[in-house]
């Protein structure tokens, strides 16, 4: 079973910046990828970008260069760092672990931007 915990949410003022942790654990690939998603009440949840295990990059338009999905010292912490952030950005952020046996997501961690 494989662990996914977030955190590093909070309330920011429009312009600010926030950065999310993802921490994994428990028996974990050897190879794996992370993904970030968020869902604002009833909606859809919401692709924001990936991070392979070879070290390739993907972002959804929408946060293409205010976003940056990266690893941290070790490989079971992958951060997302948020810039620039708007009221629109208002919403709980999830990270999800995914490899080849299967997926797993983590319970969310709320980001609140004031205007």
């Amino acid at each position: 079973q494989v662990q996914v915990v977030e955190s590093g949410g909070g309330l920011v003022q429009s312009g600010d910046s926030l950065k999310l942790s993802c921490e994994v654990s428990g028996r974990t690939l050897s190879a794996y990828d992370i993904g970030w998603y968020r869902q604002a009440p009833g909606k859809e949840r919401e692709y924001l970008a990936r991070l392979w295990d070879n070290g390739l990059t993907q972002y959804e338009d929408a946060v293409k260069g205010r976003f940056t999905i990266f690893r941290g010292t070790t490989k079971n912490v992958v951060y997302l760092q948020m810039n620039n952030l708007k009221p629109e950005d208002t919403t709980v952020y999830y990270c999800k672990y995914i490899s080849e046996t299967g997926d797993s997501w983590g319970r969310g961690t709320q980001g609140t931007v004031s205007s």
